[in-house]
């Protein structure tokens, strides 16, 4: 049995035709809508036949404990068979979900999609942590042919040991500046977190803090409506005058004071500098922020406005316990808030898939799948032209491209790890012959071309350079646009080479980084420099190995002065990593470029090389992706330039706009020389206004517009006029030409 839940806003389907001849019969016909409902996609198995009756408790079971998380009251059985490859009988199948349905309806409001049928439905997941959920099991229970989150690789020894997936607990930190901006916000987070404690007296007050200019608060013990949204917003206006006020720690004074759970553990991380606060009002309540003087007086909050709410996990550990999370904003004048909406309607105006639409850049299509973008012309135009970018930047210090296929054997990924740490994220391919998955990662493939031959020392380092697409079963509710795709294209690079190679082959690869995003535009970064933590946690490699990767990183950190952080314990388990983190023109900061040493792979191919006294070395193996996922890059970068790209990059980089028929002659004579150059250009001749031409092209966000009349005709000039109104007449030809050209090329 394989189900995947989703808590949607609503779900709506309509059977199309029958998928087959026994599908069910008496079916209603028509569209039917299901509002705020938990909706399980549900396979049933071959594996499954054995002991329907067992497998039907589980199922239910299954379905009680997930709407009882989320709070659902009605729930949809939605047969969906691309679920399994190893479907089982369809009348078994058909009756599984009957009898499913009639147990639940004591308990739910349950509909049920039509079994054997072709369906369309639409879906609006809601987007929290639990609103997609998967779960496998069968007669016997959960499956366990499969270890998901365990890698396994060989000490020394040659026994195995097994380095499991590392859940840890962000420690909380204390901030010692805080802006009059934020503390306005922070204000109203806990003003807020005191009215929900109102409402509902078992709610626990977890942490608050920032993220993107608002404020948050966590609770514990709640879940938040829409309805209920408005009515906190309207009950924190009645608040306004209450006062946060520190609590002395003379133990004589507080001895009736109680810290909840989530206060002592921010109180323990805190140590010293842990400041206790409580409210003035008829329920007190004791809090601990991670902000020196947070807080400015209420009755200075002219408008507080509740933006958002969702779920978090305890200290960022997915193994923890998920807390509501209300985020707010909080301002003293007018004018403030006008700036905010402001900002967030640029942001909004910016957004990819506003922009995508408009400029006709990708498309996401039911047929294809969510999370598999299709690039249109101009979309394409756009990830070439910056992969193109990255191979100017790679050619001349010694990489080669390869070229790598799309699939490979469950034997390859086994070997690498990748296998156990994807688990149900894979792509499964069943052949004739033989069985396959969808690459999740391209490095295993780069190793087999590697180590098709024998390599001195004077042959490393060994450089390659390769644009590919992986694949990842990504949940359905986090996918969007470009950001969060199942189709994810890596410019990715690998590095073979010696332990004292390590250094200088950093170098060069933060150099090519810093170039290409100066040359965007994106010059406002800092880099995380990642090492192993204090604690004695399984690292793979020996000690001097790590050693020396940890000092060759920060060493040129420090060399390029860059604005570098050392988070300790943050280095993956098979080794440091420095991961750069940009600012786009909103401000918003993304992870994009990163630096990877690895100790792990060439222990698990046993990659060598020749010394000079002809004995076998182990290498290093350095990942690094420059713009990361090609997909996400280009969501970033479409709203980083809001779609007005700069020449070299824009899809159309000229538009020749006729003024009648009689000028067509010389607009096509402008065009092929244009032409000749590799310029986009594209003629608008049809039978419109000017003015209504001039308007699409700039709605286009073409760079340069070229007008052509009778006066341009008679001088051989043009008139230009570029996308943000600037008009020059009377520019010879070949000059404007050459300009494009020089553009062009300088990458402007």
């Amino acid at each position: 049995m394989k189900i995947l839940s989703i808590h949607a806003d609503f779900i709506e389907f309509e059977a199309k035709k029958k998928a087959f001849k026994g599908a069910e019969e008496g079916i209603e016909e028509g569209r039917k809508r299901v509002e705020e409902c938990l909706v399980i996609f549900t396979a049933f198995e071959k594996r499954d036949e054995s002991d329907t009756a067992a497998v039907l408790q589980r199922y239910m079971q299954e379905i009680k404990n997930i709407a009882q998380q989320v709070n659902a009251k009605n729930v949809v059985l939605y047969p969906y068979a691309h679920l399994s490859s190893q479907l089982g009988n369809p009348k078994q199948a058909e009756k599984f979900l009957k009898d499913a349905q009639q147990e639940l309806s004591d308990k739910f409001a349950v509909s049920r999609a039509p079994f054997g049928w072709y369906k369309s439905f639409n879906i609006s997941c809601k987007g929290h942590p639990l609103s997609e959920l998967s779960r496998e099991f069968g007669p016997d229970g959960e499956r366990s042919d499969e270890t998901v989150g365990t890698v396994e690789t060989k000490t020394e020894t040659g026994a195995t040991k097994k380095l499991q997936r590392v859940y840890k607990d962000e420690p909380f930190t204390f901030n010692e500046e805080i802006s009059e901006e934020n503390k306005n916000h922070l204000t109203s987070a806990y003003l807020v977190a005191k009215v929900v404690k109102d409402m509902f007296p078992d709610a626990e007050i977890g942490s608050a803090g920032l993220h993107n200019k608002e404020a948050y608060v966590d609770l514990s013990n709640v879940k938040i409506s829409q309805k209920e949204v408005k009515e906190i917003e309207r009950k924190v206006k009645d608040n306004i005058g209450i006062t946060f006020k520190t609590v002395e720690n003379d133990e004589s004074q507080n001895r009736d004071i109680q810290l909840n759970k989530w206060q002592k553990q921010i109180n323990s991380d805190l140590g010293e500098k842990s400041v206790k606060y409580s409210c003035d009002s008829e329920k007190p309540f004791t809090f601990i922020p991670q902000f020196n003087d947070p807080f400015v007086d209420t009755q200075d909050l002219k408008i507080i406005k509740i933006t958002n709410s969702a779920s978090a996990y305890w200290k960022n550990n997915e193994k923890n316990e998920q807390l509501t999370r209300i985020y707010c904003v909080a301002f003293q004048n007018d004018e403030d808030h006008e700036k905010f909406k402001k900002a967030k309607e640029d942001a909004e105006a910016r957004s990819h898939l506003k922009l995508g639409k408009e400029l006709d850049l990708f498309v996401v299509s039911d047929l294809v799948g969510p999370g598999l973008p299709l690039l249109t012309a101009n979309g394409t135009i756009l990830r070439n032209e910056v992969i193109k970018f990255l191979w100017d930047l790679h050619k001349n210090i010694g990489y080669q491209q390869v070229n790598i296929p799309h699939i490979a054997k469950h034997d390859l990924y086994k070997k690498s790890g990748h296998w156990d740490k994807f688990g149900d994220e894979l792509f499964h391919v069943t052949g004739k012959y033989d069985n396959f998955i969808l690459k999740p990662m391209n490095c295993p493939h780069h190793i087999q071309i590697f180590d098709n031959k024998s390599y001195s020392y004077r042959d490393l380092p060994i450089r390659y350079f390769e644009p590919t697409t992986n694949y990842r079963d990504e949940k359905p509710g986090q996918l969007i646009g470009l950001s969060r795709v199942r189709s994810i294209t890596q410019d990715d690079g690998h590095i073979f080479c010696r332990v004292d190679q390590i250094e200088q082959e950093v170098k060069t690869t933060v150099a090519v980084i810093l170039e290409f995003y100066k040359t965007l535009g994106m010059e406002d970064y800092w880099v995380s420099l990642s090492v192993r933590g204090k604690e004695d946690q399984e690292y793979l490699g020996e000690k001097e190995v790590w050693n020396t990767a940890e000092e060759a990183l920060q060493k040129v950190a420090d060399n390029l002065k860059l604005p570098y952080k050392k988070i300790e314990g943050e280095a993956a388990f098979y080794g440091p990593k420095l991961d750069f983190m940009f600012k786009d023109a909103l401000g918003r900061e993304w992870q994009l470029a990163t630096i990877q040493l690895d100790f792990n792979l060439p222990e698990r191919f046993d990659l060598t090389y020749m010394t000079a006294d002809s004995k076998k070395e182990r290498l290093v193996m350095i990942h690094r992706a420059i713009s990361g996922s090609l997909e996400r890059f280009l969501s970033v970068m479409i709203e980083h330039y809001a779609g007005k790209f700069p020449l070299w990059l824009a899809p159309l980089q000229v538009k020749i706009l006729t003024i009648s028929d009689a000028h067509k002659e010389y607009a096509n004579s402008i065009y092929k020389k244009m032409r000749k150059h590799d310029i986009r250009v594209e003629i608008d001749d049809r039978v419109e206004s000017m003015g209504k031409k001039v308007r699409d092209a700039q709605a286009n966000k073409v760079p340069y517009i070229i007008t052509v009349g009778d006066k341009e005709i008679e001088k051989d000039t043009l008139a230009i006029r570029t996308r943000d109104g600037e008009v020059k007449y009377d520019v010879s030809v070949e000059d404007f030409v050459k300009k494009l050209v020089e553009e062009v090329k300088e990458r402007k």
